[in-house]
Formats: structure tokens, sequence, C-alpha cells
């Protein structure tokens, strides 16, 4: 399975705005993705609240992994959106 570890530029972490972008980006790509936050089990990455109770702060690594056609790209589609402080795009 095709996995990404990515630092999150947000400067509230992962939460909020940037989780709520994040997960609908998930949900949208039509693929099982799931994210975690370190050493932590993977949640499903289109659920905001398992997102959210990961409490990612700013800077701090996640890893994604997705299953499917066009996993690799959804991947690279998913870190560039973490790699960018979402609280600053309004």
């Amino acid at each position: 399975m095709p996995a990404r570890t990515v630092a999150v530029a947000s400067r509230s972490g992962l939460h909020a705005r940037p989780a709520s972008l994040f997960t609908q980006a998930a949900a949208d790509s039509g693929l099982d993705v799931t994210i975690a936050h370190g050493e932590g089990e993977p949640v499903d990455a289109a659920s905001i609240l398992l997102v959210m109770s990961l409490g990612v702060p700013h800077g701090d690594e996640v890893t994604l992994a997705a299953e499917g056609e066009d996993a690799d790209r959804i991947l690279d589609e998913l870190v560039t959106l973490l790699a960018t402080d979402l609280d600053e795009e309004h």
C-alpha cells in the first residue's frame, strides 16, 4: 500500500478548518485513505472526528496511506494540502 509522510504546515495543526479541508479531500478521492500521527494507529482520513482526535499540532509528521487506483496521485495531492498553511488560505 503506497504511503507518504508529511509535516503539518497549518499554524493550528490538523484542527478545525485544515482538518475539514483535508477530510473532505480524502473523502472526495473515493479511496480508502488512512492517517496516522507518529507511531499511533491509523484512522480513516475521511472522518473529521477521527482526524481531529489525533491532536496533530503544527510541525508534527503524519503518515498517509491509500489503496486503490491512482493511490500515488491521491496521496501526492493530500501531502501537498497538508504541507500548505491552510490557516492562511481564506
